[in-house]
């Protein structure tokens, strides 16, 4: 298939109203836990992206009937699991193979999951996976490029887990393989995000009993095991995917940055608030409504000095775009990145635009930074405001690839951004939203 650009000329404003999406982060993980019950699941505002569309694929593999109801609803059904091998033609897109292993090994007692894809944002271990997984009672060994989980008895059982770094896809892994140890599980030092109490919610209409603590930990009391369904079965349920936290903040710095002002339909303060405390603190505009918060451009943007963290801290996610934002601020702003080591490579692009980032290895922050004295360029100092240029582009991750857009749709002149199925991922009907905000926006193929 042939590489698709988009075609952006800069200097539009960005004016009117888009909804936001179900959450990529949330519905996929909806989709995996599903195979947790043999009877009906129904998802409704589920976004029709890349990431959802392979997601769905992979459990359709295992055994699972998917129909989509509408545009937005999906109903998943799986009876029975056919095999435990989860194809390598998943492994290269995104992590969610890693969360197979709970469902697998609680319906087939085995489970062979491919190593992880996803964005090249930097290393993305699955120790903590493996772990836990050994302190629930599991084999795991690397076959090659297969890790294979086995259960050496007849159920996993409960464990005290704590977890050495919040991950997210961890939290999320050993929530799901919990469910069914025999047994109390106390997930210590667990990530808190949104999505993950998304899980958390349906899982429990599922019939799971989960306790969230105030100090990141999770108590998993397991699911008596029961042989009806030959495998220890949750019910069925129905469940709305959270709106998509990250596309909210992707158009409202778009609408921003292009001295513009864009309802977003869907946007959840409650989700938002350390984000909207950086606008705050920038002197951008926003206006909290019943059904959604408007973005606008409201002035000359303050310089910064922020640093990312797991929630409630400001999202790694969230970075790129805001670094863009910051070009445009006055003064001297400084980003430090503690998530991701590598989250900070597209900003050479950004360079090459006209943007004035020095990269740094050092921390340029307060906060505790597992990249403390190593060798990454995982802090800036972006210095503003200044014009951009347009420039061709090559999107390196689904994030950077958006925040390219935004530097596009500032910058003075025509620029290609090529690689957009790595934006498509995560992203519904970005073009038509895009278009119907003003851009001046075309698809090359």
């Amino acid at each position: 298939m042939a590489e698709r650009s988009y075609v952006v000329r800069g200097g539009v404003p960005l004016h009117g109203t888009v909804r936001v999406s179900g959450g990529k982060n949330a519905a996929t993980k909806l989709i995996v836990a599903s195979l947790l019950s043999s009877e009906s699941v129904h998802l409704s505002n589920v976004p029709r992206i890349g990431d959802v569309d392979m997601t769905l694929k992979m459990v359709e593999s295992l055994g699972t009937s998917v129909t989509w109801s509408g545009e937005q609803s999906v109903h998943l059904l799986t009876k029975q699991v056919e095999n435990a091998h989860v194809s390598e033609t998943f492994s290269g897109r995104n992590r969610v193979p890693i969360l197979l292993a709970g469902p697998l090994l609680a319906r087939l007692g085995h489970a062979e999951i491919p190593l992880l894809g996803g964005d090249d944002v930097g290393k993305r271990p699955v120790d903590f996976h493996i772990a836990g997984y050994r302190a629930l009672g599991a084999d795991v060994r690397e076959n090659g490029n297969i890790l294979v989980f086995t259960l050496t008895q007849k159920t996993l059982h409960g464990a005290v887990i704590t977890l050495p770094f919040p991950s997210v896809m961890a939290t999320e892994s050993l929530l799901i393989g919990s469910v069914f140890a025999e047994g109390t599980t106390v997930l210590k030092n667990a990530a808190v995000e949104p999505e993950i109490l998304d899980l958390i919610d349906l899982l429990q209409k599922m019939g799971a009993i989960i306790s969230h603590e105030t100090d990141r930990t999770y108590i998993v009391e397991g699911i008596p095991y029961t042989a009806a369904n030959g495998f220890p079965s949750l019910q069925g349920a129905e469940h709305a995917v959270i709106s998509d936290r990250n596309e909210a903040v992707s158009f409202a710095t778009a609408a921003i940055a292009t001295k513009g002002s864009v309802f977003v339909e869907g946007a959840e303060q409650a989700d938002l608030r350390t984000f909207l405390n950086a606008l705050q603190k920038i002197g951008a505009g926003f206006e909290v409504r019943g059904n959604g918060i408007r973005f606008s451009h409201t002035g000359a943007l303050k310089s910064l000095a922020f640093e990312t963290g797991v929630h409630p801290g400001f999202m790694t996610d969230w970075q790129p775009p805001f670094t863009i934002l910051l070009t445009q601020a006055e003064g001297t702003s400084v980003v430090h990145d503690t998530v991701h080591e590598r989250r900070l490579d597209y900003a050479e692009t950004l360079q090459q635009m006209g943007a004035n980032i020095d990269l740094f290895p050092r921390c340029l922050g307060g906060r505790e930074c597992r990249f403390r004295d190593r060798d990454f360029p995982h802090s800036a100092v972006v210095r503003g405001p200044t014009p951009l240029t347009a420039h061709d582009m090559e999107v390196p991750d689904l994030r950077a690839g958006f925040s390219y857009l935004v530097a596009a749709l500032i910058a003075e002149g025509t620029s290609r951004v090529r690689g957009v199925e790595k934006i498509e991922r995560g992203y519904e009907n970005l073009v038509e939203k895009l278009r119907g905000l003003g851009a001046d926006l075309t698809i090359e193929e």
